[in-house]
């Protein structure tokens, strides 16, 4: 038997315009979305303030926006404004009544029962549902890497700064590969052999004292963890490059780190065998990973406008 992985979903769901419990939420084998991978979707955390008694929802509106992005690209029609989808959001977590760290999955996708590639004509739905969501990897620890044999997929094949459901197959292949390898995540490139991002998360380099990370057109997910770690390096006093990166700068970096909603900040101690910096979480890394966490957590008050209270709102009322 397979060791299980992930996080299972729990409470409420929202679907067909309405909250319903989990289990009730199905769509048939035959939905089209299911059958060619026409939806798109967000990952958003959560974090308990056990002292507060308050869960802090990074950035939410900012995902909600990034759907209605996506949505666009896939020809899908949101039934509502991303601030009308965000406040669905937070619902499901109240009625779910978490007191721990907490996921919200929005989808939205082409919900037509129908045998037909395509786009146009086809009915448009949305659902989200919630889970508990601890540590996606190790973030104490340093991760080993490895460089994958997929490519990332090409912009123009589809679209690389949408969250597309159909698109994930390559980040699947790749992170499946290696792990099978014995390494904790997967680097992949672009086309042209430069370095894209990892298997869900954006990459960061420092060299020199400085940052570097991929450019926008570098077929990346244009992360919203990733322009808040920009954020917080300013306040560090450290320059971001946003810039093409050459594979073998992977090999001589003096840091590495990866980050996303998933991933949080996850610094890499070796790559394809050959070790990051002094094998260990570096100093840069380490500075950056502390204060996002306490960001996230409601600790920063230069931060808060990243935070969106679940339970303070009801509270009030």
């Amino acid at each position: 038997m397979s060791e299980k992985v992930g996080f299972s979903p729990r409470g409420m769901a929202y679907m067909d315009g309405r909250y319903l419990p989990f289990e009730e939420a199905k769509v048939s084998i035959a939905t089209h979305a299911f059958n060619y991978g026409t939806g798109c979707f967000e990952g958003i955390r959560g974090y308990w303030n056990a002292e507060r008694g308050e869960i802090f929802v990074v950035r939410l509106l900012e995902h909600f926006r990034r759907m209605a992005r996506s949505a666009h690209m896939l020809r899908i029609a949101l039934p509502k404004s991303p601030e009308e989808l965000a406040e669905i959001g937070l619902e499901l977590i109240r009625r779910g009544d978490y007191r721990e760290d907490v996921y919200i999955r929005p989808i939205a996708y082409k919900a037509s029962p129908v045998i037909k590639v395509g786009l146009i004509g086809l009915e448009d739905a949305f659902c989200c549902y919630t889970a508990p969501m601890g540590a996606y990897h190790d973030i104490e620890k340093g991760l080993a890497v490895t460089v994958s044999g997929w490519r990332r997929i090409d912009d123009n094949v589809i679209p690389a700064r949408g969250k597309v459901t159909g698109g994930y197959v390559n980040a699947a292949l790749a992170i499946a590969d290696a792990q099978q390898g014995g390494y904790d995540e997967a680097i992949l490139l672009t086309s042209d052999g430069h370095v894209s991002e990892g298997s869900s998360c954006n990459i960061f380099l420092a060299i020199e004292g400085a940052l570097v990370t991929p450019a926008v057109t570098d077929d990346i997910l244009v992360g919203i963890t990733r322009s808040a770690i920009i954020e917080l390096a300013r306040t560090l006093g450290l320059e971001t490059v946003e810039r093409k990166v050459d594979r073998t700068e992977l090999f001589v970096a003096d840091e590495i780190f990866l980050v996303g909603t998933g991933v949080q900040v996850a610094p890499v101690t070796s790559v394809d065998g050959r070790t990051v910096g002094h094998g260990k979480i570096g100093e840069i890394t380490r500075s950056i990973q502390d204060l996002y966490l306490s960001a996230v957590h409601g600790e920063v008050e230069e931060f808060r406008h990243w935070l969106t209270p679940v339970y303070a709102a009801n509270d009030a009322g």
